[in-house]
């Protein structure tokens, strides 16, 4: 990445500690060669991926027709698991040198567990396994949902040596339960011997999807107090969820674990491009920039901040008092910020589950018309 070819937001944006990551992957991302593209002129240092994003994928083009050609005949959940692994360790190769310059700290590429295992813990933990060994690369992060059973999957994974991408967390209170699960698995992974240096983690805070239902509500209040509140509560939810990743990060439990070589858990913040068109498209990176935290997002955002996003600073340290200010203000109206990502959970893995059903039936037609 060389400092001609990177546009000034973006450089002011890793320059104050953001890592930028691109929410998501194709074969034809990685053959065209726009990948590489990005991680060299828009600073791109990491890559997530949902179910989402590889039905999308599938069902576009004819990047992964050969494949599909050489499955066909096989088991329709075996071959999506071949083909997204392939993509993958695809990416994690490229991001290599990123890996290897930052010390494991980014270079990192995430892949999912099947969703359908959401709630249980026992298949997620075998699944995970499984999908390390697959990619069978030290870059990868291995997703797993911030469920209630997914919380137990996730000590037991890390417990194993295994990075994880925790995802699908909306509210703070689960977000304190997953850097206690982190906690936990470090803890029993060097009880184990094992080293903690290259466990990597990442905990990945929703955010639009927060505004889109808080928004939803407070439309339907409808008193100018209500509408003036819309489209804060995402952002003051994530500085909260930052003020308790300070909290975490100064206990004796965790300096513990630093001694021993760990790498925290960073926030990373997820669901970044902006679903209401009256808001900023930069409102998700702006307004949560500090060091030491991943903004994921997905290419039309990324390029939009490239243009003409704007850096003014740290704008999440020290936030912490109004933004539970806002906070307050919103469920004095009578909106349930706890019922809201009660729901958004919920409703994350449901949609998660139907992608990834969209995707085997995808991979199921591909390799039909394939093998014929």
């Amino acid at each position: 990445m060389t400092q001609s070819t990177v546009p000034v937001p973006i450089t002011d944006l890793t320059g104050a500690g953001v890592s930028i990551w691109l929410d998501d992957l194709s074969r034809e991302r990685l053959r065209s060669g726009n990948l590489a593209a990005l991680v060299a002129e828009r600073g791109v240092v990491g890559v997530t991926t949902n179910p989402t994003i590889f039905a999308k994928a599938l069902s576009s083009g004819d990047a992964y027709d050969a494949q599909l050609a050489e499955l066909a005949g096989s088991d329709v959940d075996a071959a999506v698991e071949t083909i997204t692994t392939d993509d993958v360790r695809a990416a994690a190769d490229l991001l290599r040198p990123v890996y290897d310059a930052t010390d494991g700290v980014d270079g990192r590429v995430s892949i999912e567990v099947d969703p359908r295992l959401a709630y249980d813990a026992d298949k997620t933990v075998v699944v995970a396994e499984r999908l390390w060994r697959t990619v069978d690369r030290p870059n990868v992060f291995i997703k797993i949902p911030a469920t209630v059973p997914g919380l137990d999957a996730i000590s037991r994974t890390l417990a194993q040596g295994i990075s994880v991408n925790v995802t699908l967390i909306f509210s703070i209170e689960r977000y304190r339960s997953v850097m206690e699960a982190f906690a936990i698995g470090l803890e029993q992974a060097r009880a184990d011997g094992i080293d903690l240096g290259p466990i990597g983690s990442v905990a990945s805070f929703f955010v639009s999807r927060v505004d889109s239902s808080v928004d939803a509500a407070l439309e339907k209040i409808g008193t100018p107090e209500a509408l003036d509140l819309r489209g804060q509560a995402a952002v003051a939810n994530a500085r909260l969820a930052f003020e308790a990743f300070e909290q975490f990060v100064s206990t004796d439990e965790w300096r513990s674990l630093v001694a021993s070589g760990a790498h925290p858990q960073r926030p990373l913040w997820a669901s970044t491009g902006v679903k209401n068109p009256e808001y900023p498209d930069t409102l998700y990176v702006s307004e949560l920039v500090t060091d030491g935290v991943v903004n994921t997002m997905p290419e039309p955002t990324l390029q939009a901040f490239a243009d003409h996003g704007v850096v003014t600073g740290d704008t999440v340290r020290g936030t912490a008092v109004a933004a539970r200010r806002t906070v307050e203000t919103i469920e004095s109206l009578g909106v349930s910020l706890a019922e809201v990502t009660d729901h958004l959970e919920t409703d994350g893995v449901r949609k998660f589950e139907d992608s990834w059903t969209e995707l085997l039936e995808t991979a199921s037609a591909g390799l039909k018309a394939q093998g014929a």
